[in-house]
């Protein structure tokens, strides 16, 4: 009896949990919460009319996708991510997205590619008016199409846990280099043209890898310009 009594919870508590989790993903994602954001339970818990308990489950998931911190005395806020740890999450995406492109890409179809190419297109006609943030989600959008097809769902779960990671600096990348933005989607012709061509898995592997660590590369020379100049 015990058990049937725990059961309305049970099945209750998740739904206002995954509400509480997708109202704080969202503004993670669109940058309405920044790096740094404090995450008050109670705060969040009356605007969405539910108490802190599905709240803090929410935020405890958060911080296992590395995309909340929660200390001491400071509580919950949107991660910090620091200069060594974006550069060691862009070294292991470029090897793991590398790997799940690799794999990928015997299995697109001339739809899928043709959808990369609109998607870049989209890209290279934002470059003029340009916005981070929408250029950032538009490349998410292209890589997306490339690895989606990996049929290890083990490498998948990797990239997509990276790119979860970098969330909170994504935006910022472009911000820093708006100057990669125009290299990287001549980057993105070069991997869909070795994909049509049948080039060797190898090759497209490393023309995926490489083409993450320019980012990465671009950024910390931007880095290293700007603790020079102060």
């Amino acid at each position: 009896m015990a058990g049937a009594a725990l059961k309305p919870t049970a099945s209750a508590t998740p739904s206002k949990s995954q509400l509480a989790y997708e109202f704080l993903r969202e503004r993670i994602d669109d940058g309405r919460y920044v790096s740094g954001y404090r995450l008050v339970l109670g705060q969040i818990a009356s605007e969405l009319a539910i108490s802190v308990v599905p709240v803090r489950e929410a935020i405890r998931r958060l911080e296992a996708e590395g995309l909340v911190t929660f200390e001491k005395n400071v509580g919950a806020q949107v991660a910090l991510l620091q200069d060594t740890e974006y550069a060691f999450t862009m070294q292991t995406l470029a090897l793991i997205e590398g790997a799940a492109t690799q794999l990928s890409a015997p299995l697109l179809t001339a739809d899928h590619v043709r959808r990369a190419r609109e998607v870049n297109a989209e890209m290279i006609a934002s470059l003029d008016r340009f916005v981070p943030h929408r250029f950032t989600q538009l490349n998410q959008q292209f890589h997306s199409v490339l690895f989606e097809q990996c049929p290890n769902p083990h490498i998948l779960d990797l990239v997509h846990r990276g790119w979860n990671r970098l969330t909170v600096l994504r935006d910022s990348t472009f911000s820093f280099v708006p100057g990669r933005a125009r290299e990287s989607v001549d980057e993105h012709e070069h991997i869909l043209t070795l994909i049509e061509s049948g080039a060797e898995p190898l090759e497209i592997e490393l023309a995926a890898r490489r083409h993450r660590l320019a980012t990465l590369e671009a950024f910390q020379a931007y880095q290293s310009e700007h603790t020079h100049t102060h």
